[in-house]
């Protein structure tokens, strides 16, 4: 006995022209489209998944249900030769599998019906890029390095000529020193987004996390562990009321630019270029070995590895840092080259107390 081919209620029962072809092309991607805003994904993840597809669709001799895997081949390989990055390679590939396997799942019987073509996933796994990060280590500075960069910053900071972005620069790297987090997280904190009341050391509001797959902002709780509760103190009562009577604004940005909004004559929210450019001059300054390699992210790294390192569980770690499987918290983990010897010392160590405590029984 076989299977039915069920017909899509929605699909027409004939194409009789190349007008009725192209409609229905369309309608699959509009189909796909409306899936991906039923699981609630981004309008910019939307819009930016059916670019790929009609890029894709233009590189096709025939209809979207024709593509092989040969053409899957040239369009991966034409986006190399254009000097696209790896992982725009690797995102435009999902996205095309990610059509298809849409296509396979819902509408392979009517094409199959309609036109006769037997539909198949074009990106299979030889001409699927790899994930461009897997391999791509991020090794950050060590505990004295970075405890020197940070220290001559903030004896500079009372020096600087201007020290309200220096304090303000400061102060953005120490939390991704600290408590790992996103540039793009730390721009977007509000000062209501400090909350002392919550638990002993008070917790942030990261309402603006990194999201999976277009599915919008993940907000989370951090914890002020790592004495950033000391650091965001003296930021909110020493430096941030310097910038104007917004400090007492609760919707007002936690690390302003110099700027003014001429409307509600809130400080205006300062960009990730700014803070970026903070830690290349201090790092320049005073970590000139790590000049174009010490990044926002590479002290995320750092957080994550030295907090492993001093002992926090591996997932304690995940929650912290926002990210949705552990397999991405381990490549963020960077245990010092000694560390193994250490740990063999220490097992070697535990053994003789042991034997020794046998032996005088």
């Amino acid at each position: 006995m076989s299977l039915a081919v069920v017909r899509n209620v929605g699909a027409p029962r004939s194409l009789r022209s190349a007008q009725d072809l192209e409609d229905f092309e369309q309608e699959i991607v509009d189909q796909y489209a409306l899936s991906m805003a039923a699981a609630g994904l981004t309008d910019g993840h939307i819009s930016a998944s059916r670019s790929t597809v009609v890029e894709f669709a233009r590189t096709l001799s025939g209809p979207l249900w024709s593509a092989s895997t040969d053409d899957a081949d040239r369009y991966l390989t034409d986006l190399r030769r254009h000097g696209r990055a790896r992982g725009t390679v690797k995102g435009k590939a999902d996205g095309v599998a990610r059509f298809y396997d849409f296509l396979l799942t819902r509408y392979q019987g009517d094409i199959h019906r309609l036109t006769g073509w037997v539909v198949a996933q074009p990106v299979d796994e030889y001409n699927r890029p790899a994930n461009p990060t897997h391999g791509s280590v991020r090794v950050p500075p060590s505990d004295d390095e970075i405890d020197e960069l940070f220290s001559q910053w903030r004896q500079a900071i009372t020096h600087a000529r201007k020290y309200l972005p220096a304090a303000r620069d400061y102060f953005a790297a120490s939390l991704w020193r600290r408590l790992g987090l996103r540039i793009s997280e730390t721009v977007m904190l509000d000062i209501r987004d400090w909350r002392p009341d919550l638990s002993e050391l008070g917790k942030l509001h990261v309402r603006h996390g990194k999201g999976s797959a277009g599915r919008g902002p993940k907000p989370r709780l951090v914890p002020a562990i790592n004495s950033a509760d000391v650091l965001i103190d003296w930021w909110l009562a020493e430096v941030r009321p310097q910038y104007g009577p917004d400090w007492a604004d609760p919707d007002a940005p936690m690390l302003p630019s110099e700027r003014r909004d001429p409307d509600s004559s809130r400080s205006m929210r300062v960009g990730d270029d700014g803070l970026r450019s903070g830690l290349t001059a201090a790092t320049e300054r005073w970590l000139p070995a790590w000049v174009g390699k010490l990044t926002p992210h590479v002290l995320r790294h750092y957080c994550a590895s030295s907090l492993y390192g001093n002992g926090m569980d591996l997932k304690a770690v995940q929650e912290l840092l926002g990210h949705e499987w552990l397999s991405t918290t381990t490549r963020y983990v960077h245990v010092r080259s000694d560390c193994i010897e250490r740990a063999w010392e220490q097992a070697n160590q535990r053994l003789t107390a042991r034997f020794a405590t046998t032996e005088g029984r």
